[in-house]
Order: structure tokens, then C-alpha cells, then sequence
């Protein structure tokens, strides 16, 4: 299984992959994490890889080789479609996170990147409403557990949702474990009542 998470620095994308990375091991099954930074500051971009497997050599994806990309927001998720191979699933936070280039005049609007995304042949696409989550939780420091769930409740993961619950419990800090366990069951709730 092959993930990758993309976002902006300060968004949680290395302590998600992190999250995986304890559940697989607590399986036993071998895992290998990466992570790749822009810019040494809030804003860069940010991705890590988790690649899990008894064949899996290098901590870094191929190009084409992605089962799952989640995106802490559109415009990473479209930077990174070369990662997908065909049939793979695209969990992405439907908010916007405008990166310096577009600061510099460049422009970037977040539903042309949705627009983008929706039109790609053979993935499976979830946009998640992260903002509406985090602020129902109360907290925009939850976005990185609201989008695991997504991904772990569609088996877009190498864990399932009990195992992501334990790794959260064991790995964060036990201030955050409530508004986790929270974001958790909200997105949970939300997926549900999103499904015909």
C-alpha cells in the first residue's frame, strides 16, 4: 500500500503518516516513511510518503504508483496527481490554502483545482468539508485525524478506523485525545449520512 499525504507546513501531514506508520506496525507488517519539505516555514509544501509491504524497499513512491493521496488542500492534491496510478483513491480538504506563489500574483482558486481533480479518469475522489469538521470539533488542529478517517472508512488505508483510534490514542498527546475522538466521529457521522 502506497500513501501519500500532501499539504502545507502546519497542517499535520507528518504526524497523519506518522498515525499510519503506528498502526501497520502494530500489526507487524513492515512500513517505511518519508517526508519531502519546502520551505523551513509554515506555508511550504509537504509530503509524505508511507509504504507499507513485505516487497517495499524505498521509503519514497514512484510516480505512478499511489494507491491513495490525501490532501490537506486542493491545490497540493493536484500537484501530486502524477503520484496516482490508476484506481486510486483522493481524499482532499475542500478548503483552500493559498501557497506563496499565488501570493506573488500568480492566482489560485481552490474549485478550479476541485474542478481539475473531479475531471481525472479512473480515481475515486472524496472531497471532505474539513473546515465545517475542525469547527464543528472546535479546533483547526484536527484536520489531519478528520481526513485519516475519511480515508480509513472508504479502506483507502493500510489500517482500518480502530486501528487509526489506537494509534491516535497512543501517539498525541492525551489534552488532544477527546477533540480527536471527536473528529473522528463526526467525519465518521458525516461520511454515513453523506452515502445514498
Amino acid at each position: 500500500m502506497n500513501c501519500l499525504m500532501c499539504g502545507v507546513g502546519g497542517q499535520g501531514t507528518v504526524l497523519a503518516s506518522r498515525l499510519i506508520a503506528d498502526g501497520v506496525m502494530r500489526r507487524g507488517e513492515p512500513v517505511l516513511t518519508a517526508e519531502t519539505i519546502g520551505m523551513a516555514q509554515r506555508g511550504g509544501c509537504v509530503v509524505s510518503h508511507v509504504r507499507s509491504g513485505y516487497d517495499v524497499c524505498s521509503p519514497l513512491i514512484p510516480m505512478g504508483q499511489a494507491d491513495t493521496i490525501i490532501a490537506f488542500e486542493p491545490g497540493e492534491a493536484a500537484r501530486c496527481v502524477p503520484y496516482l496510478k490508476s484506481g486510486a483513491t483522493v481524499v482532499v480538504n475542500t478548503k483552500g490554502v493559498m501557497p506563496v506563489t499565488a501570493s506573488l500574483g500568480q492566482g489560485y482558486r481552490a474549485e478550479d483545482m476541485l474542478d481539475y481533480l473531479r475531471n481525472l479518469p479512473d480515481i475515486r475522489l472524496l472531497e471532505v468539508d474539513g473546515a465545517a469538521l475542525c469547527a464543528a470539533c472546535g479546533s483547526s488542529k484536527v484536520l489531519n485525524v478528520v481526513l485519516l478517517t475519511a480515508a480509513a472508512v472508504l479502506g483507502a488505508l493500510p489500517i482500518d478506523v480502530d486501528e487509526l483510534r489506537r494509534a491516535i490514542l497512543e501517539r498525541t498527546k492525551p489534552a488532544f485525545h477527546a477533540v480527536n475522538l471527536k473528529a473522528m466521529e463526526l467525519t465518521t457521522c458525516a461520511l454515513k449520512e453523506a452515502r445514498p
